[in-house]
């Protein structure tokens, strides 16, 4: 059985840095089409998001006031490290493919990494996986659709 600490790290870290990664690359798609501001993109959510991820994780696991340090930097170190990994793999299909197919892949990447980690939490939990990975994705896809049409309206308005 995984620990505790480091379950809430790597879920954390994967959930967000999948939507969050995600979200951002297609509204600068949508609304700059450059490879260059979505690449930029990436590295700064892999960075500067996965650092306050991370502390984000490490205060509240502090106000739970249930844990041990051990297991509060266990999660904050798992949180950082799950959220900087996964948020650079959608930097590979943008450096190999064109800029609207990249975009293609990485949904389909993400939407993937979601649906299988979805899978696991309903089979741990005894639940019917297709709820647990339906509402994931659909909230996957709501921030998807809504970056998109933010990125539009940013390109509309101010491009």
């Amino acid at each position: 059985m995984v620990r505790h600490s480091l379950k809430t790290g790597f879920s954390f870290g994967l959930t967000s840095g999948v939507i969050t990664t995600l979200g951002l690359m297609v509204g600068l798609h949508s609304g700059t089409h450059s490879k260059l501001a979505v690449i930029g993109g990436i590295l700064t959510i892999a960075i500067a998001d996965a650092f306050s991820d991370a502390l984000g994780i490490h205060v509240s696991e502090e106000a739970e006031n249930k844990h041990t340090a051990k297991e509060i930097w266990e999660s904050t170190i798992v949180t950082f490290l799950s959220k900087f990994v996964f948020a650079l793999t959608f930097i590979v299909p943008v450096l190999f493919f064109q800029l609207s197919l990249a975009i293609g892949i990485s949904v389909v990447w993400g939407l993937s990494l979601l649906g299988i980690f979805s899978f696991q939490i309903a089979k741990e939990q005894n639940i019917k996986p297709w709820k647990v990975i339906a509402e994931h994705l659909v909230i996957a896809l709501i921030v998807i659709t809504m970056t998109h049409y933010a990125g539009d309206w940013i390109s509309s308005t101010f491009g």
